[in-house]
């Protein structure tokens, strides 16, 4: 008992310290101070949660505790937000209701939990997920509240700072939702140090090996870099001085994640990335008139000490980010031989940069105001109450609208009034005409870009000046979602497709009701089904629709198939399948279909004895040695992919129940396909050389090779039986060995 009290005690005290850090937090902010509501919320929370416990073997007060920690201190939020943060579990998991927030703390307090409270029940259907119908919950209620957003990512990244406690299979789907979802969402807010944290996080329980290996690859660096950037900053730091100019300069060293996609991207080593380092440069605003001239001033003091690269000044002050970011960045040649970039903002853009949306607000009450900002926010969230306004059918498309609002990099295009307007990169005309009105989208027939007429799939550079060509005759097709990158785009095409679609299967409703009369034949679903059996087709809507475009004009061999056929049972088994294959389950005494029971506690081993219960993903190739995980479709079958695989990346964000632990125990006993690209130049004898590098060297048997050449460049596509991973790291060793080959990778 003694023993339970001192457990008891240290808990209080761990709870306690937590809550008053928490306070002097907030009592350093700018925010004004409202201690009573939160000291309220604080107790009304500890209270809900008395006496359960995380994995992790804490208190579970801690978490929301930490969740408001880094809502205040990380994102720079006020009151109403850390009481939310403190309140953000209590509807979910004890037996308070939103009604209760709301008459104990208020409305708003009681709407921004209603937001990040999960949901049950169907906004896509039965057959989305529960992941897919919390995040579009979360989206309706963020366009009311962005705060909602900023506490969701501040709870995000508090369980990824704790996913150690979690089963392996766990870690996969939230590691992988992250990466999908809450990294994106918070480099569209502004919260770069958030982003990244967010994605190295992911990165360490998604590719453990890697992660470690860079890690230990930048801190062997570290002493490097550091004379690097005093060397290269020493002349800069003397001229600024001379200035007066109050100022600060930081090293940024990038990040894991960033460096191992860049190496993915790229298809190079980590002693291949030039860029680890940047340099920062942030001025103090204070006496300084013109923030932008000042950025201009400094940059031309950093060029005249080194040269810059002429391709590589980027200008996002006079036009900033979608997300709010401003800066001048220019990459200039050091005396090491090396391309450093540089980055020159003041210490509000700094601010902007870091914590986004929220700084906004900081500013605005010290009585600076950033209506650019303000407007951008504005925008994005019109544009995502715009996804959410025509709801998606399918929980994959909707995640993959909100990811390319999320994700697009931006370039600016000018209207024929000189107007700017912000735009994905990758954007077409089409594209470009519905982010102006529906009208004008509908009804686009080309555009004159930069005063030359180009077609609706032309895509639009930064800088181009657009003006939209019309028809009042034009008329959407299918072919146009394949014209357009925006989510808004394609989700008024596809609408309009739909509404034209219902018009047809009204009008083929129409013709068949017509037609059955005409030969006394029931319009009954068994009818129905015989019909698009006969036709080929899969859907009652599709028969309806061909019906309605009169692709199908119903005649006898109609007629012969509804009255024919519905004289004996042999002929129904013909158009009701299920029949057929019931029966010949019977005579074989054998049902495949039968659902499997899987353990999800569990790590799926791919053995040798094993991996042919499972089917490998055809368009990432897992081999032995990939870092792997499973996905069960809930009934029979189960797939293995990469981890990075983009078809798991999706799985993981929609269907994360469903994602499985797996890792491999094979002992070079089986073979399994590899495709390597290769490229160098072309000389005679290089083929002759691969290949025998390959069959005599290293004894691979080649199942595939494909190879073209283009003035005295040859790229070669060759597929392999291979083992492992490590058959494949000595293979591409070996090859890079011959002379004339400049590239070798897997794909």
């Amino acid at each position: 008992m003694e023993e339970l009290t001192t457990k008891e005690q240290e808990d209080e005290r761990m709870v306690n310290e937590a809550y008053q850090h928490l306070v002097e937090t907030y009592l350093m902010s700018r925010h004004r101070k409202h201690v009573d509501i939160i000291d309220k919320a604080f107790n009304f929370a500890k209270q809900a949660h008395k006496g359960v416990r995380r994995l992790s073997g804490e208190p579970y007060i801690m978490h929301p505790i930490a969740v408001a920690q880094i809502a205040c201190e990380e994102i720079g939020l006020g009151s109403t937000s850390i009481c939310a943060a403190l309140l953000h579990d209590v509807v979910e998991d004890t037996d308070y209701t939103v009604e209760d927030i709301s008459n104990i703390f208020g409305p708003k307090i009681a709407q921004i939990v209603d937001g990040l409270t999960k949901i049950s029940g169907g906004i896509f259907g039965d057959k989305a997920s529960a992941q897919a119908e919390s995040f579009k919950k979360l989206l309706l209620t963020m366009s009311d509240d962005i705060r909602v957003i900023l506490i969701k990512i501040s709870d995000r990244l508090h369980n990824m700072r704790t996913l150690g406690s979690q089963l392996p299979g766990k870690q996969y789907k939230i590691a992988g939702e992250t990466l999908y979802i809450y990294a994106p969402l918070a480099n569209r807010l502004g919260l770069n140090k958030v982003k990244e944290e967010l994605e190295d996080l992911s990165f360490s329980y998604e590719h453990p090996e890697e992660y470690k290996s860079i890690k230990a690859k930048l801190a062997g660096m570290q002493e490097h870099l550091s004379s690097v950037f005093e060397q290269f900053t020493a002349p800069i730091r003397e001229r600024l001085d001379e200035t007066g100019l109050k100022y600060e300069i930081k090293a940024r060293i990038k990040a894991p994640y960033s460096i191992w996609c860049k190496m993915q991207n790229k298809h190079v080593t980590f002693e291949e990335i030039y860029d680890i380092l940047a340099v920062r440069i942030i001025f103090d605003e204070q006496g300084v008139a013109d923030e932008i001239a000042e950025c201009f001033q400094i940059y031309a003091i950093a060029s005249s000490i080194y040269k810059p690269h002429p391709e590589r000044l980027r200008d996002w002050l006079s036009n900033p980010k979608a997300n709010g970011y401003q800066a001048l960045h220019t990459t200039l040649m050091s005396k090491t031989g090396r391309w450093i970039e540089v980055q020159i903002r003041s210490r509000r853009m700094d601010d902007m940069a870091e914590q986004g949306f929220a700084a906004h607000w900081k500013y605005k009450e010290g009585g600076k105001t950033s209506e650019d900002s303000e407007n951008e926010l504005d925008k994005w969230l019109h544009t995502i109450k715009e996804i959410l306004d025509d709801p998606q059918p399918n929980a994959i498309d909707f995640l993959d609208a909100i990811k390319l609002n999320l994700y697009a990099s931006e370039i600016f295009v000018v209207t024929p009034k000189g107007e700017f307007k912000t735009m994905p990169a990758g954007s077409t005309v089409l594209d470009f005409a519905f982010s102006v009105h529906t009208f004008l989208g509908t009804h686009c027939i080309g555009a004159k870009v930069n005063h030359v007429l180009v077609p609706i799939s032309h895509v639009l550079k930064s800088g181009d000046q657009v003006e939209i060509l019309t028809s009042k005759s034009q008329k959407v097709t299918k072919e146009w979602i394949g014209f357009t990158t925006t989510a808004k785009a394609k989700g008024k095409i596809q609408a309009i497709l739909r509404r034209e679609d219902r018009e047809k299967q009204k009008a083929g409703e129409e013709i068949l009701n017509n037609y059955l009369k005409h030969i006394e034949a029931e319009p009954n679903s068994v009818n129905l089904d015989r019909l698009c059996h006969l036709h080929g087709l899969n859907t009652r809507e599709e028969l309806l629709t061909a019906i309605g475009e009169r692709r199908i004009s119903l005649g006898a061999a109609d007629s012969d198939a509804l009255k024919g056929k519905a004289e004996g049972k042999a002929g129904w088994s013909k158009y009701i399948p299920f029949l057929k294959k019931k029966k010949d389950e019977e005579n074989n005494g054998d049902n495949d279909n039968t659902p499997l029971h899987i353990d999800r506690k569990k790590t799926l081993i791919l053995s040798e004895e094993t991996i042919g219960k499972y089917a490998i993903c055809d368009c990432c190739h897992p081999i032995p040695g990939d870092d792997v995980l499973a996905h069960f479709d809930g009934n029979t079958l189960i797939t293995i992919h990469k981890r990075q695989c983009p078809i798991a990346s999706k799985l993981k964000a929609s269907d994360g129940n469903h994602i499985l632990a797996a890792e491999w125990d094979t002992h070079k006993q089986l073979s399994f396909p590899a495709n390597l690209h290769l490229s160098g130049i072309d000389r005679v004898g290089v083929l002759h050389r691969i290949t025998a590098v390959l069959s005599q060297q290293l004894n691979v048997n080649m199942t595939r090779l494909n190879v073209e050449t283009h003035d005295g460049i040859f790229q070669a596509e060759i597929q392999l039986g291979v083992h492992d991973i490590e058959d494949v790291q000595a293979i591409c060793r070996d090859l890079k060995k011959i002379k004339e080959i400049e590239e070798v990778r897997r794909f």
